[in-house]
């Protein structure tokens, strides 16, 4: 049986505005020298908890999290305006710039493996 790593507090978190109306809630924990990996929560209309963090050895990964545009803690919370599958690519591709990251891992479940996807089609390097 496969166990968790131990919860987990974010060591950074950060509002990341991808439009007027919307601004999504991401964070970082683990190692900040670490491989970046992306969480991307299932939904539509999921949002990452304390055990998103979870799944990585937090001695290996700068694990990040974040809430897609209507989700979780990102606001508005439920809005549907400018909340399409592309805006949603566009903004872990808004993230990936904020934090300055040149290649990530992107681990997702549900809805969030499909996010995954389509943003790896859209940006393969």
């Amino acid at each position: 049986m496969q166990i968790l790593f131990p919860e987990l507090k974010p060591y950074k978190r950060h509002q990341v505005k991808v439009t007027d109306k919307h601004e999504l809630y991401v964070d970082e924990a683990g190692n900040v020298d670490g491989i970046p990996i992306l969480f991307v929560h299932g939904g539509p209309g999921g949002a990452c908890d304390a055990s998103s963090r979870r799944f990585y050895d937090p001695a290996v990964y700068r694990i990040i999290t974040f809430d897609q545009r209507g989700c979780g803690r990102s606001t508005p919370h439920g809005e549907l305006e400018n909340n399409t599958t592309q805006d949603l690519i566009a903004d872990i591709e808004v993230i990936r710039e904020f934090l300055d990251v040149d290649r990530w891992v992107l681990f997702g479940g549900s809805w969030g493996s499909t996010l995954s996807l389509l943003y790896a089609q859209a940006f393969p390097s």
